[in-house]
């Protein structure tokens, strides 16, 4: 049961592909309008997908109407969830819900069913809030993140940082309450799954080993490299254009190209959005910018250096040799993509916990740059300081630029090393399933 969101559908389906592939039948349950958007993919033969009712609104215009979204999340779908699982064949092993549903785990409770929680937020942001009683005491909180935003924060094990990374769920009267419901009811599950892997945040994996009751599985990246490997992804868009962007690629130096997407959920004015267009122009660097269909305000147009368009194969793109660079939004999902290619990263944060993925990208990793350091659509980025960060990530010659790189690689060797036969997400996911089906350790 994920949560309704393409950011925590994509890794659910990841890890359930992942257990698909080890034998486990895996119902997935979606809204009627994710049913619909994920139908033609390619599955397993023994994943299938049931949909529960569109009690919630639409995915397209979540961005815009996330107060009401939310609100329906927490009291529109729990009664349709629990006649998806009344109308279940075969007994139920286990539920893997999404943190945010804290409510799945009341259910399995209910119905004695063992609940599996999984975060798809990097371990260090929930580390934080497990910790929120701390920023409490320590007076980091509440606070004014434009006055007391270089205020530092080490009051949690293992993590040093500034009021202004905190997550922007620590300063929300609306969705902290969520939140800290959310970790209160984490310890009611069978254990809690990462979607990160290991050694990328090893301390704070073995602090909170320590301190939580219920066994932690850091079982990822959660991202689609088995079907990067794979065949081409059917999208809504034709063949002919992935056959296009790919053709182009192939096509342009080795670590050219700056690969651009800022995401599809947060909407990006249309004043940033045309600096940004105007600051990449002028960098005089080749790229690959995905603007997808209605999401920006502003025009941007293919041109000699570069090309524009709705949709890519993210990661298959990430991995191509001619990639040099990534111009992210820093959700979560994109960041442990770039780790995985092992592209240096600049981070364009919006909102959320994409502040705090940004600070881990350019002050804990050293793997990138961070352009943007704080919230709010008046806090426009100008173009010149987009075309000097721009440049300075992708000059070949430049001694930061090659720094990163080689702490880039040596992050996605860590990464795929850990995905391999006796690697850390390997054992996690053995380890997953010995406890999903009640034997072993």
């Amino acid at each position: 049961m994920p949560y309704p969101g393409r950011g925590h559908i994509n890794p659910m389906m990841n890890v359930c592909r992942l257990l698909a592939s080890r034998g486990i039948l895996v119902t997935f349950v979606v809204t009627q309008e994710w049913l619909g958007l994920l139908s033609s993919d390619p599955k397993p033969p023994n994943l299938h997908l049931r949909s529960i009712p569109n009690v919630l609104p639409s995915e397209t215009i979540r961005g815009a109407n996330y107060k009401e979204f939310f609100e329906a999340v927490y009291t529109k779908m729990e009664a349709p969830f629990e006649q998806v699982l009344d109308g279940l064949q075969r007994p139920i092993t286990g539920i893997l819900a999404d943190f945010f549903l804290y409510w799945v785990v009341a259910v399995g409770c209910r119905r004695q069913i063992k609940v599996f929680s999984l975060c798809a937020q990097a371990v260090s942001w929930f580390a934080i809030h497990y910790h929120f009683d701390l920023l409490v005491t320590n007076v980091h909180l509440p606070a004014d993140k434009a006055e007391r935003g270089d205020e530092r924060v080490e009051c949690i094990p293992g993590i040093s940082t500034r009021v202004s990374d905190l997550p922007t769920s620590c300063f929300s009267t609306y969705s902290t309450p969520i939140v800290l419901e959310a970790v209160s009811w984490v310890t009611k599950a069978q254990c809690l799954l990462f979607t990160s892997f290991y050694e990328l945040e090893p301390d704070l994996v073995d602090i909170l080993k320590q301190k939580l009751p219920i066994p932690i599985y850091p079982v990822g990246p959660s991202i689609p490299y088995m079907m990067a490997q794979e065949q081409p992804m059917k999208s809504i868009y034709h063949n002919q254009e992935a056959n296009c962007y790919m053709a182009w690629l192939d096509s342009q130096p080795r670590s050219s190209v700056l690969y651009i997407s800022l995401g599809s959920f947060l909407p990006v004015s249309g004043q940033q959005m045309d600096e940004i267009r105007m600051g990449i122009q002028a960098s005089g660097v080749r790229y690959l910018w995905v603007i997808r269909e209605n999401s920006s305000k502003v025009s941007i147009k293919s041109d000699d250096m570069g090309l524009v368009i709705p949709w890519c194969e993210q990661l298959k793109v990430m991995c191509h040799p001619s990639v040099g660079g990534f111009l992210t939004h820093s959700g979560w999902n994109s960041t442990l993509e770039g780790v995985y290619a092992g592209v240096p990263m600049l981070a364009f944060p919006l909102s959320l916990d994409q502040f705090h993925n940004s600070k881990l990208i350019a002050e804990d990793w050293k793997i990138g740059l961070r352009i943007k350091k704080q919230a709010g659509e008046e806090r426009v980025v100008k173009r010149e300081v987009i075309t000097k960060f721009v440049q300075m990530l992708m000059d070949p010659d430049g001694n930061k630029s090659r720094e990163m790189r080689v702490k880039a690689k040596n992050l996605q060797l860590k990464c795929h090393a850990a995905l391999g036969d006796g690697g850390s997400s390997f054992a996690s996911l053995n380890a997953l399933i010995k406890d999903l089906m009640g034997y072993g350790t």
